[in-house]
């Protein structure tokens, strides 16, 4: 059963102040992975290591550039279906939230599970992004 609608909106509200792009169905998922270039996804979640760590680290990664073309989120335990697709890409690692994906081209290239974000300050959060996104801009 999904979370009150009213108990996440702030945490989504964070995200999308971010300037994060929100999937709320498989289909945007789809449409959203079917992009070519470097897409950052961030599966939220209402734990305290999303609040403490994730979101506000990703919105620190996000102020360095090289950034992702593309950054959005799906919401664990809300958006139901458009977690499962996004996850669905995320190929050899089992379901994680929060977690932050890397995809290039719909390609799973990089993932952040759970325990590599609690107990973790969000500059440190924020470091590991901005060190992926300098060496995969080297990349492309």
């Amino acid at each position: 059963m999904p979370y009150d609608p009213m108990l996440v909106q702030p945490m989504r509200d964070e995200l999308l102040a971010g300037g994060i792009e929100e999937l709320r169905t498989a289909e945007a998922v789809d449409a959203a992975f079917a992009r070519p270039g470097l897409t950052m996804v961030v599966v939220n979640s209402v734990c305290g290591c999303a609040a403490g760590g994730a979101r506000p680290g990703i919105l620190m990664a996000l102020e360095h550039d090289p950034k992702p073309d593309y950054s959005v989120s799906v919401f664990a335990g809300q958006d139901l279906e458009a977690t499962e697709r996004a996850r669905s890409y995320f190929t050899g690692v089992p379901p994680s939230s929060p977690s932050i994906a890397l995809l290039r081209d719909g390609e799973l290239i990089g993932f952040m599970p759970r325990h590599h974000i609690e107990g973790r300050m969000p500059e440190q959060i924020a470091q590991t992004l901005t060190a992926a996104f300098d060496e995969l801009a080297q990349k492309a």
